[in-house]
């Protein structure tokens, strides 16, 4: 998390391709070095497990600027959602495939060590077929696209926006590849007659999901097969908007900029949610059952302290409505500057679209849509 920036940095102003396979080959070193750590030494190990986010942080925030400068519109949304395959995917099969490799093998150390490997073939792969294209080329972008500094790629996008885990992975998987796909498709469908479409479908997705999530902590002890499927349901919604948000975040930003905005969303992304999350988590279900020593009401502090993510959910689409309002003012100029034909240090004046009156509104950001569909 808190070297994302700095890959967003390099991944602006140097070859993407190799800083992708360095930062997946460090990645899989100190996974593999992690497991033949003794337990006496269990500092190192937990040094090595922060060591792995170096190279979560290089190919996550570079992968999807190579993927933007390499296609475009639907296109460029489709192969985003091949790409976040792996997030919901890649969790749900950690579940499955740790677990039983640990169980085979007798050692949870070996969960640890099937990884790099498939991280090794990553690497070949990345040096051998993908390419490292112009910034900006899928997008029309011209010569006059220069780098800036640092400092003030961040003031520009500042003015911007066991048993159980063999089932809890299968469901993060299902949900994951449903969700995903589902996501990605209903933008790009919406969008052909609402260019505010991604932000109002993650919207949907966050607010969607809350009262499914809600529903299967309270059933979780009384209804086992009902809370399965309720969080099936909600972690589809929650997955929603894995493409569309690197979507938006990658439109609505110049291409020599795109890395650096990858970054700064990866690292709010972290810092307000699986960064402090747990420990958050924990300090409210220790306070709610300080003093008392019985299971079930450690239980009901723990389902209590949860909850607190269902009302997050709830703030997080009221967010995604409010990107509504500016979307199309923004990806508007974004494309403006791609193209040459605006300044980026020109006055942003007021990119919010209020919809005073439904029916003008609806009008006026499909006109601005095809205009730019027309003349890209």
């Amino acid at each position: 998390m808190v070297l994302a920036p700095l890959f967003g940095y390099l991944g602006d102003r140097y070859n993407r391709k190799f800083l992708m396979a360095a930062g997946i080959l460090f990645w899989s070193g100190t996974t593999l070095a992690g497991s033949f750590i003794p337990k006496e030494h269990f500092w190192l190990f937990l040094f090595m497990r922060a060591m792995v986010g170096i190279g979560e942080a290089s190919y996550s925030t570079i992968a999807p600027t190579i993927i933007a400068d390499m296609f475009t519109k639907d296109r460029r949304t489709t192969m985003l959602t091949f790409f976040y395959f792996a997030t919901p995917v890649g969790s749900g099969l950690g579940f499955i495939v740790g677990t039983n490799v640990a169980k085979l093998l007798g050692a949870w150390q070996w969960a640890l060590r099937v990884t790099p490997i498939l991280g090794v073939v990553a690497v070949i792969l990345i040096l051998l077929f993908v390419p490292n294209p112009p910034r900006g080329e899928a997008d029309g972008g011209n010569a006059r696209l220069t780098n800036t500094s640092f400092l003030t790629d961040l003031k520009q996008l500042c003015r911007k926006q066991a048993d159980i885990a063999l089932i809890f992975g299968g469901i993060t998987c299902a949900a994951g590849v449903i969700g995903t796909v589902a996501g990605a498709e209903w933008g790009k469908r919406w969008k052909k007659s609402n260019p505010t479409a991604d932000p109002l479908v993650c919207a949907i997705g966050m607010l969607g999901c809350t009262p499914f999530l809600y529903f299967a902590l309270l059933l979780s002890r009384t209804n086992i097969i009902v809370t399965y499927v309720l969080v099936l349901i909600g972690e589809i919604f929650l997955c929603l908007n894995w493409t569309l948000v690197a979507d938006i975040v990658l439109y609505v930003v110049i291409p020599t900029r795109r890395s650096t905005a990858e970054a700064v969303q990866i690292v709010i992304c972290h810092l307000l949610g699986d960064a402090g999350s747990p420990y958050l988590i924990g300090i409210v279900s220790d306070a709610i059952a300080s003093g008392h020593d019985n299971y079930i009401i450690k239980y009901q502090s723990l389902k209590y302290a949860l909850l607190i993510n269902t009302f997050v959910c709830v703030i997080g689409g009221a967010f995604f409505l409010g990107c509504a309002f500016f979307i199309v003012g923004d990806r508007a100029r974004a494309d403006r500057i791609t193209r040459g034909e605006e300044s980026e240090h020109s006055d942003l004046g007021n990119n919010l679209i209020l919809p005073v009156d439904p029916l003008d509104s609806y009008l006026h950001q499909t006109e601005t849509l095809m205009d730019g569909n027309t003349r890209t």
